[in-house]
């Protein structure tokens, strides 16, 4: 009786799991085609905003590459948010060298919002442009096209928001292979639903949208007592299917440092779930449906091996086998065409053993942060 139980879970698993693999994730993986960008004719103009709390060495890197972008009308704007470490005084000096860059300094931050939300409001209210891209201070574009392509969407196709990709510079290590995974992942589930016309959050790392419809929205209401969430909770609140577009192209992307330790991974992937608990009941329910499959489909496929391979009835036993080897490599498929159309680069790591470690990750580290009360930026 056990095993028949475990056999049909296992079939309404996989079924549900090949749905989400071969429809959901492989159209954006398989089929979607990057618009011709001979089509850009409307060049309006672009504000991008970085804030910065204590990022002077990342900031002298940044803003050099910012202000060489192939992009006829933008400025850069740094919003200098509490610093201490020097960054008010190279901001004062590289504005002197680069005529592009303006900054605002935020001495304070009131009791009753979150530091970040409170820094970006003040740094969008005085934005000189409507068209707004917005990264963070650790973050490179990997190409001077960057601009270009990630407000094309806003300013030639009437969107509202553009989501898109950024991924982390490659290391050595089993935590960067694993960090590079996590966010290729990640990546992959929130543009392919925008692709779908279902988005459900974009990344504040490379995330373009209007300063109209912000201040029209008054900023960040209802979201400032939650840390974080400046960037997925503001697209998950107010991005639809027909006002929200993908950039997928590898010009299009950011790269970032990323943590060298688990600890500080964790406590940073802590804080983007805790975010996730305050998402739409909808997308929760289309996330946490993949999630509910994927552990039921480890857990049956898993314990029916273990029956069967106990019992020695190798015919079943190599039937669960040879099905679990068929979906990883269906999944390591999406993901390796994925990777190339976002990253330009088809090689993937481990794909079939860090799907199985994601069950664990998923259920562990996203209760951790599900049911946190308070989380902190920096």
């Amino acid at each position: 009786m056990v095993t028949e139980i475990l056999l049909v879970f296992f079939l309404v698993a996989l079924g549900i799991q090949l749905f989400y693999i071969l429809v959901i994730f492989g159209r954006m993986s398989f089929w979607y085609k990057k618009k011709n960008q001979s089509s850009d004719s409307q060049s309006e103009g672009v504000t991008v905003i970085v804030a910065a709390h204590n990022e002077k060495d990342n900031l002298k890197k940044l803003i050099p590459i910012l202000c060489s972008q192939d992009y006829p009308d933008y400025d850069v704007l740094v919003i200098n948010d509490r610093s201490w470490d020097g960054t008010r005084g190279l901001l004062e000096e590289m504005m002197s060298q680069y005529p592009k860059l303006r900054t605002v300094t935020v001495e304070y931050t009131p009791n009753h919002v979150t530091a970040k939300k409170y820094a970006l409001t003040l740094g969008i209210k005085v934005a000189k442009n409507d068209v707004l891209l917005l990264t963070d201070a650790d973050c490179i574009p990997k190409s001077d096209q960057w601009i270009r392509l990630m407000t094309k969407p806003v300013r030639n196709e009437g969107k509202t928001f553009a989501l898109g990709f950024s991924q982390y510079n490659h290391g050595k290590g089993f935590l960067n292979k694993w960090i590079q995974f996590e966010t290729l992942w990640t990546g992959l589930q929130y543009l392919s639903f925008a692709v779908w016309k279902s988005p459900f959050m974009g990344v504040g790392r490379n995330l373009c949208y209007r300063r109209n419809f912000f201040m029209e929205k008054k900023a960040f209401k209802g979201l400032w007592h939650i840390t974080g969430g400046d960037d997925d909770l503001f697209v998950n609140l107010y991005a639809k299917g027909k006002n929200t577009a993908v950039v997928i192209d590898p010009d299009s992307i950011t790269l970032s440092e990323p943590k060298n330790t688990w600890k500080s991974y964790f406590l940073q992937k802590k804080r983007h779930f805790h975010a996730g608990k305050y998402y739409r009941v909808g997308d929760k329910q289309k996330i946490g449906i993949y999630a509910f499959t994927h552990l039921l489909f480890w857990v049956s496929s898993i314990s029916l091996l273990i029956i069967w391979g106990s019992e020695q009835n190798w015919e079943h036993f190599g039937i669960i086998l040879g099905i679990i080897i068929v979906r990883s490599i269906l999944l390591t498929s999406v993901f390796t065409s994925a990777r190339k159309k976002l990253e330009g680069k088809t090689n993937v790591f481990w794909t079939g053993l860090f799907d199985l470690m994601y069950v664990g990750y998923f259920w562990i580290i996203g209760a951790l942060g599900y049911q946190s009360k308070k989380v902190r930026w920096k």
